[in-house]
């Protein structure tokens, strides 16, 4: 039988009952140190890191309860059970408010004691995983969006618009990693259902033939494997709170009248189910897609498209907000200085001005990966233009110039930054202008480019590009 990987210690002045308990535990657990000694068990508490506490109340001429006030003194979380030959009440309830997890009377059943311990360390390490959560929200929380562009400002003021009213459907704009769903968590942190649950399914990441299952959950007997009773679904589980459905374009035209009946009905039935659900949910989606573009070729419903329409979000692309560059940057250096035990304070005006002057096709997420990465690397307190040395050039402009516009037939116009390019760059400004030239006509741009409609569909989507009005105009 392989031993559990705990460390305990166990405190116990009489050497009979110390080495018995020490023994018996030593068949279970890695690591298990005997003390008849009270003070030297607590001067090694720091060397020893015990994962619980096994403690004798009377310790000769000391008292056990004023070692456990001191363990707790000195900051130690760990589990303490108290062990003592007396049943006095008072003396437990005691116990128990000086922080001890159980207390067990002797003369001790040795099966009795192997359970307190288990079930104290099961505890123990419940709490830590909870405690590990509740940090990692607290972080996820405490990310603030950063920046003061025009674009931003304009999203957030809508934001708090969408956040007063209860139910309103709100539908987020905007190229991958511009931060969707962060600003789908300020809606709902700044609403009156910021106590219940923000629930996020993308749904561009799940099979379709799953998607009903992931959404609304199912009931035993739905197919094959589903043995338990209920399982909730990711609306279930945002019950009275949000549910984000990102990248909600890519949801199959099964699941967008499921979802219309839900925007429409707040109610839904499990897969396998006979009995009529209800839920009190937010929706908010997000996507990078064109979902009016989606509505025309008839992949997306109209009356979905409106239902989720109500309130519309646009984040700008990072290339747009070149004056929130430099602080997203430094935002990224202290979370990285943190994990890599750093102490970069910046950027050289140099290296300051590739930052401003990259493309960033991945936006915020890519300028994430790259900090990270440069931090990881960088030895100096600022970060040089040689650090940032990977980042390859995009497309000088992605705007069409007059000139361009007027070239004559045959003629052809392409500007490529002198240290090179990618060629899907290449290919993504080609398509931008002549969608420009088209005002977003793509059977007319696909004659220009002389391929297929549906070849210029496949590269649409294949390099992420957005038409919008803006991008065209």
């Amino acid at each position: 039988m392989s031993l559990q990987k705990y460390t305990i210690v166990v405190i116990e002045d009489d050497p009979l009952v110390n080495a018995t308990v020490t023994g018996i535990l030593s068949s279970k657990y890695s690591r298990v140190f005997g003390y008849t000694d009270p003070v030297k068990g607590l001067d090694e508490l720091d060397s020893t890191q015990p994962d619980l506490v096994l403690l004798d109340i009377f310790l000769g001429h000391m008292n056990g309860l004023d070692i456990l006030e001191q363990i707790r003194s000195f900051g130690y979380e760990m589990p303490v059970v108290m062990m003592t030959a007396f049943s006095d009440i008072k003396m437990a309830v005691r116990a128990m408010k000086l922080g001890a997890e159980d207390f067990i009377v002797k003369p001790l059943d040795l099966e009795q004691l192997e359970i307190a311990v288990e079930k104290s360390l099961t505890n123990f390490d419940l709490r830590r995983q909870v405690n590990l959560l509740e940090e990692r929200l607290r972080e996820d929380d405490s990310k603030e969006i950063v920046g003061n562009s025009e674009g931003i400002r304009r999203a957030l003021q809508i934001g708090l618009i969408v956040a007063s009213a209860d139910d309103t459907t709100a539908l987020i704009l905007g190229e991958s990693g511009t931060g969707k769903e962060l600003i789908a968590k300020y809606i709902h942190q700044h609403s009156a259902r910021s106590k219940c649950p923000f629930v996020t399914i993308n749904c561009g990441a799940i099979p379709r033939e799953l998607a009903e299952n992931e959404l609304f959950g199912y009931e035993r007997g739905a197919f094959t494997g589903a043995t338990e009773k209920i399982k909730q679904g990711r609306f279930e589980q945002a019950n009275h709170g949000t549910i984000l459905l990102d990248e909600v374009g890519e949801l199959g035209p099964e699941m967008q009248v499921k979802l219309l009946r839900v925007l429409q009905e707040r109610t839904f039935y499990r897969l396998g189910g006979v009995k009529e659900v209800s839920v009190d949910v937010r929706v908010i989606a997000a996507t990078n897609r064109n979902l009016e573009q989606l509505v025309e070729e008839g992949k997306f419903r109209e009356d979905l498209y409106y239902r989720l329409n109500v309130a519309t979000i646009t984040l700008p692309p990072l290339r747009e907000r070149k004056s929130d560059i430099i602080d997203l940057a430094s935002t990224f250096i202290k979370e990285f200085n943190k994990k890599f035990g750093k102490n970069i304070t910046g950027f050289t005006p140099e290296a300051a001005d590739i930052l401003e002057n990259y493309g960033w096709r991945g936006n915020i997420r890519e300028m994430r990966n790259v900090i990270e990465r440069v931090v990881l690397l960088e030895m100096a307190t600022l970060i040089s233009k040689e650090s940032l040395s990977f980042l390859r050039p995009s497309v000088v402009p992605t705007s069409v110039s007059r000139a361009v516009l007027e070239l004559q037939p045959g003629q052809h116009h392409l500007q490529i930054a002198k240290d090179g390019v990618r060629m899907g760059d290449v290919l993504k400004d080609l398509i931008l202008q002549t969608l420009k030239i088209t005002g977003g006509n793509q059977i007319k741009a696909a004659k220009i480019l002389q391929i297929s409609r549906a070849k210029l569909r496949y590269r649409i989507e294949q390099l992420g590009i957005i038409i919008s009005q803006k991008s065209i105009s």
